[in-house]
């Protein structure tokens, strides 16, 4: 309450205001200044009758509906097309002003550390509802026609997962949907709606993923290149080439092979170039909120900002799509030759591959078959000849006719090498019913880790009992396990890939070579690169794709794991 001392400066005012006609605001001022002047004598000898307190309180009823009146004369008024649209911009200046001056006042919290932990995070919110989904579907028939959104359950199951993945998807991991885009823009559309929608996205190109790289793990939507398979212009004196990424290696190469010219990498059959290849590319990626962009431009050497093609290669579709790459060729070799060797055990064939690395011997490939492998292949009579059944290394090499002494012919060298090419296919083969599964997994070591490693790991599965061989492509020091097993035997198989990734970290190697972390390997990552990396990376996974759309749960986890999810160490 106001002081009395103030009364004095008050009767001034009040004084001088009556001089001056009074506005509205200044009556009620004066009004209520002059009620407090008012001794509690001079109000107790003024004490207003019952009557006049009744009519008083009817005329102040009565003034304030005149006045409610009159406001809602003032607001019909503005409802006429040119008051509503003075009144519409006047609250848009009104409102963007004080959201403006608020947001001046305190701007949004932004991230103050370099890295994201998973206590971080609250879960994605995505929108997965049907009546989401279903209008989504509007939205993609009208970009891509209705024959390439398919709904049809055999193509969500086929989607969902493969019998060569290592990982077995749950029946609720599946797509609403597939969509078949076949350019460019198509992807970025379709990006555009998932984006506003909040539809997760799982990219599918190949199939050939073995470590749960294409399971729908939120549901959403699959988009699928199959369409996406061109060459799209070819630069030969440049030696270079643009491709979609749902091109077979073997067919780029098959038709460079007409020029004379040559795509390096050696990968497993039906690989594609968008799970394909690390040097020598350079990428058009679509993000995902559908904004497009270019890695690099097409010379041979740059240094120009931030790597973003090695960025996004080997990311497993989870920062971005691609849809095109710049790949950097080789002229075909004049000749190639394949020599074959056996030996006693598996240790003394990468003790072989060993030797010849550090003797820096120039060969094109060496690839390595346990005794398992060589008989698997020999049963499954995948190739026509019978083999020796102990370990083998297979050696490429190249140059020309006279640098490569011992020739043999074409399809005897073809029929060599493609042995190697059939181990995965050979192992199943095998299955002895409809229950048996095969896990694929590798790693790699430092070259002189590597004879250690693979001695370990083959007394490892003969050990386990199971049916279970090496392979590889180990003149850098990687190898994969294939491993046959049914669902009583699963936590054998499961033990037997653990202890070979744990060798591998504790040997300083990696916890895979080629084939990814997907799911598998998601929980071994720390281990490897210790937690602060990996929590580098979901900050990274967060600045591309920060609404958690892109190949949900791969490489590293989105949100907490479930009690008891991560194996321990």
């Amino acid at each position: 309450m106001m002081a009395r001392t103030n009364t004095p400066a008050l009767r001034g005012a009040l004084r001088n205001l009556r001089a001056r006609p009074l506005t509205l605001p200044q009556q009620r001022l004066f009004s209520a200044s002059s009620r407090y002047l008012a001794t509690d004598k001079d109000k107790q000898s003024q004490q207003p009758s019952f009557k006049s307190q009744l009519y008083e309180s009817t005329q102040q009823r009565l003034k304030r509906e005149r006045a409610e009146q009159e406001r809602f004369a003032q607001y019909q008024q503005t409802q006429s097309p040119g008051g509503r649209y003075a009144a519409l911009m006047f609250a848009l200046v009104f409102f963007s002003s004080g959201a403006y001056y608020l947001g001046s006042l305190k701007p949004a919290s932004l991230p103050s550390t370099s890295t994201t932990t998973l206590n971080d995070l609250d879960a994605p919110r995505h929108n997965i509802t049907p009546s989401n989904l279903q209008a989504a579907w509007v939205d993609f028939v009208e970009i891509l026609g209705k024959e390439n959104v398919s709904t049809n359950d055999g193509d969500l199951t086929s989607h969902a997962g493969s019998d060569w993945s290592s990982y077995t998807a749950k029946e609720t991991e599946k797509p609403f949907l597939i969509l078949y885009p076949s350019t460019t823009d198509e992807v970025s559309r379709c990006m555009k709606i998932c984006h506003a929608r909040l539809i997760p996205v799982t990219p599918y190109s190949g199939g050939t993923s073995l470590e749960g790289h294409f399971a729908s793990t939120r549901g959403g939507v699959c988009i699928d290149f199959r369409r996406m398979d061109r060459i799209l212009s070819l630069h030969k004196r440049d030696l270079d080439v643009v491709v979609q990424p749902a091109l077979g290696w073997e067919d780029l190469n098959e038709e460079l092979a007409k020029d004379g010219l040559f795509f390096p990498p050696d990968p497993g059959p039906g690989a594609m170039i968008g799970g394909d290849g690390r040097d020598g590319v350079y990428l058009t990626v679509v993000l995902a909120d559908g904004t497009v962009i270019k890695t690099r431009q097409r010379p041979r050497k740059s240094s120009a900002g931030y790597d973003l093609t090695r960025l996004f290669i080997g990311s497993e579709g989870t920062l971005g799509l691609v849809t095109e790459a710049t790949l950097k060729l080789t002229v075909k070799p004049q000749s190639t030759n394949v020599a074959v060797a056996s030996f006693g055990s598996i240790a003394h064939a990468a003790e072989c591959v060993t030797s010849v690395v550090e003797a820096g011997i120039p060969v094109a490939g060496v690839e390595i078959l346990d005794d398992v492998q060589m008989k698997c292949i020999n049963a499954s009579q995948s190739t026509s000849r019978q083999w020796k059944e102990s370990p083998t290394i297979f050696f490429k090499f190249t140059g020309t006719p006279a640098a490569v002494k011992e020739q043999i012919g074409g399809e005897e060298m073809a029929e060599l090498w493609s042995a190697r090419k059939q181990a995965l296919w050979s192992v199943m083969a095998m299955r002895r019913g409809a229950g048996d599964h095969v896990w694929t997994t590798d790693v790699a070591v430092p070259m002189s880790k590597l004879p250690d490693i693979i001695e370990a790991t083959k007394a490892d599965m003969t050990e386990s009992g199971l049916l279970a061989g090496i392979c590889g492509h180990v003149g850098d020091g990687n190898f994969h396990a294939i491993i046959l097993f049914n669902d009583g035997e699963k936590n054998v198989a499961e033990g037997v890939v653990h202890r070979m990734v744990k060798r591998a970290v504790e040997m300083e190697g990696t916890v895979t070579g080629e084939h990814g972390v997907g799911l598998v390997k998601r929980d071994y990552l720390a281990h490897e690169l210790g937690e602060t990396t990996v929590d580098a990376m979901r900050r990274l996974k967060l600045a591309y794709d920060p609404l958690r759309l892109l190949n949900c749960d791969k490489v590293v986890r989105i949100e907490q794991p479930a009690p008891g999810e991560v194996k321990e160490w």
